[in-house]
């Protein structure tokens, strides 16, 4: 992986960590270790593995064919580019307005400022209006420089919690129970939310593609398959790694405290932030509130450019006409404007934002699992360019599992 080219193949995986590492990490891996202490850990653990063979099969096809995933669907069945239209179409607002919310808040926390409750939506509509200029002016180059720069803060101030969060010891005495005792069929719903994102949403997998064929366009270098998963490995699996630091701090600093986090962006950016400063130290404050808001930050600008590239994409594969930089700035304002709605509807009511956001993601990871494991072992491919047996087998495994989950899911709706 660490070739004379690595730099030039550098980028994707990166941008995936940072877009990963938001919601599902900051606020429910850490939710996750605050009320089920390290019962949900195989959890997390197996929603990384699950999901890694749709998120690298992206990454590869792209690199193999010099195609996006959605272009690879539409050569499948113009069918396939219909329903993904309409997945993007059913959740961008609801991810959006999610990540959105909870950066405003980590926001108003850096900055120790409070909004009257008239004005909720002043941080919300300043964090739309940054993250669609900062992609409007610079598109991929800017954004590619842009999380390089946060994904290197985020990993540094996360790290430097985590280290002394474990030096400290657990504020509670970490004491065995069952796991029956603490996870019960009401733990379900939660679950089930978490893994949603963990570490991301499957349908982000075309992202992968997408950036991947950017990379490529912006350096002029077109890296081998190795290369290229080699680089998206290293941004999933330091992903899939900083997963459990949240979980670590979550159960360290307060499960079995009797303190819990509330329901509202505001009040979680503040409790998150002031929880680790008091254990950690005052002096902690600033690190603390700069790594909340910048991984958030990071993973707003991400998710926005993600759908909107996507968006921009598939419509045009469906109407078959090249791609227009007017397409994306389209797709850019709507994605504001429809998050901007969505958070003005739940605004009281954080946490049902977020269970609904990740709960769609879930619901639609199976679909996704089935067509990025079509495409991969499709005669898209040569068969020197297919993952080998192993990750064949994983892939199916995650199907299943996926499948599995979202039938849960359903049930228990019902």
């Amino acid at each position: 992986m660490f070739t004379k080219n690595f730099f030039k193949t550098l980028g994707p995986g990166i941008l995936f960590a940072s877009t990963a590492i938001g919601v599902s990490h900051l606020v429910q891996s850490t939710r996750a270790g605050a009320e089920y202490g390290f019962a949900l850990v195989g959890f997390i653990l197996a929603a990384n593995l699950f999901k890694w063979p749709s998120f690298e099969f992206g990454t590869r096809y792209a690199a193999a064919t010099g195609r996006s995933l959605i272009d690879g669907y539409q050569k499948l069945n113009p069918v396939y580019s219909f329903l993904y239209l309409l997945i993007n179409l059913l959740s961008m607002f609801f991810v959006n307005a999610a990540v959105t919310f909870v950066a405003a808040g980590f926001l108003q926390n850096l900055l120790g400022i409070s909004i009257a409750p008239t004005y909720f939506y002043l941080p919300t509509l300043v964090l739309f209006l940054f993250s669609f200029v900062f992609l409007a002016l610079g598109r991929y180059s800017l954004l590619d420089s842009g999380i390089k720069v946060i994904g290197t803060f985020m990993l540094v101030t996360t790290l430097a919690a985590f280290a002394i969060a474990l030096f400290k010891g657990p504020e509670a005495p970490l004491v065995y129970q069952p796991f029956g005792q603490l996870v019960t069929s009401k733990s379900i719903p939660f679950i089930i939310a978490l893994m949603g994102w963990m570490p991301s949403a499957i349908d982000s997998s075309t992202w992968n593609s997408l950036w991947t064929i950017e990379r490529t366009r912006q350096t002029g270098y077109q890296p081998s398959i190795r290369e290229a998963v080699g680089e998206f490995n290293l941004g999933f699996w330091t992903s899939a790694t900083l997963s459990l630091c949240f979980v670590v701090l979550g159960a360290f600093l307060l499960f079995g405290t009797g303190n819990s986090l509330p329901d509202n962006n505001v009040g979680f950016a503040t409790g998150i932030v002031n929880l680790y400063a008091t254990n950690l130290g005052k002096w902690t404050f600033p690190i603390i509130a700069g790594a909340g808001f910048t991984i958030m930050l990071g993973t707003c600008i991400g998710v926005m450019d993600g759908y909107a590239r996507s968006t921009a994409r598939v419509v045009s594969v469906i109407r078959s006409r090249p791609e227009s930089k007017r397409a994306y700035l389209f797709w850019l304002s709507l994605i504001a404007m429809g998050g901007f709605l969505v958070i003005g509807v739940f605004f009281q009511s954080f946490n049902q934002l977020i269970g609904i956001a990740t709960t769609i993601s879930f619901l639609v990871a199976p679909f996704i699992a089935i067509l990025n494991y079509r495409l991969i072992f499709s005669a898209h491919l040569e068969e020197s360019q297919k993952p080998g047996g192993p990750m064949k087998w994983l892939a199916i495994a995650g199907i299943a599992f996926l499948s599995l989950f979202s039938l849960a899911m359903v049930y228990i709706g019902w």
